[in-house]
């Protein structure tokens, strides 16, 4: 592994009915920070024509920018004959990363019941070709784990069926992610745990994605909020001020990675990675 730390982005596709070019200038904006890689969320909608649609902008980072894609591949709405079929379009068009995920359960999208877990995901792949794949991981417990030490069992599992890289999910307190990575160490899952940094640039939206992943807020972080969420400028610089102070806080204590979910704003990207490049050891 690099003695720097690995500094990743996350993108997500356009809408169905919003054409593939509508996010081409934001994938060349993001490209010119010279991210190790950058990971495309399934399409909106889900399907096969969500995996062709992930497929179709990964194979553009690739091949446009030469930026390693890494695309996410959810499981739990789809049969094993649909996934065969989405990691059929990867390989022809040389996607070798994927993100392996159970998926998000969702009434519009009943479950398929070929795939219950991740780690059944990643046993799947490893019989259709030579892929990398990536996990994610929880350090506040997945808001449908039984309990803090069976979320570290099946994340362990999920290693050792092949896992080879962990993105974690958001979090605002960087003690709750060193708690987490010393229970990693502890359980012998001994592979890269990159942190997931959500820069907040209004509070609906934060608001929401912690209604989805369950991530805690600590004081410092409300505190904020409540002094410059009624303008959007200062919300914004403020929140990419607390961004940049947990990767400066994660990096000096040794951090493997950095994963930015960008939420496809390539301003916000672009100000946080000129504040840390000197510190992660890159250049721009």
């Amino acid at each position: 592994m690099s003695s720097r730390p690995i500094y990743s982005f996350e993108v997500f596709p356009p809408k169905p009915d919003a054409p593939v070019e509508s996010v081409s200038g934001c994938f060349a904006q993001l490209a010119d920070l010279h991210p190790d890689f950058i990971s495309v969320t399934y399409g909106a909608g889900g399907g096969v024509n969500g995996g062709r649609l992930t497929c179709e902008l990964a194979a553009r980072l690739r091949t446009e920018y030469g930026i390693r894609p890494v695309a996410h591949l959810p499981c739990i709405s789809y049969t094993r004959e649909e996934i065969a079929e989405v990691l059929s379009m990867f390989r022809e068009n040389g996607i070798t990363d994927i993100l392996a995920l159970r998926g998000d359960k969702s009434p519009e999208r009943p479950e398929k019941h070929d795939f219950h877990y991740a780690s059944e995901l990643i046993d799947f792949i490893r019989t259709q070709g030579d892929f990398e794949l990536y996990g994610a991981c929880y350090p506040e417990i997945h808001p449908e784990a039984l309990s803090p030490a069976a979320d570290l069992r099946h994340l362990k599992e999920k290693v050792d069926r092949g896992a080879s890289h962990l993105i974690s999910q958001l979090f605002f307190d960087n003690a709750v992610f060193y708690d987490f990575r010393e229970k990693c160490e502890i359980l012998g899952i001994n592979v890269p745990i990159e942190a997931g940094i959500m820069p907040v640039v209004n509070e609906k939206q934060i608001r929401r994605m912690v209604s989805l992943c369950g991530a805690s807020l600590p004081r410092k972080f409300t505190v904020m909020m409540q002094r410059f969420g009624h303008s959007p400028e200062a919300m914004r610089d403020a929140g990419i001020a607390y961004a940049v102070d947990q990767i400066v806080d994660l990096a000096a204590n040794g951090v493997d990675g950095i994963h930015l979910y960008t939420m496809n704003n390539p301003y916000v990207a672009k100000r946080i990675t000129q504040a840390v490049s000197g510190i992660l050891g890159r250049s721009l």
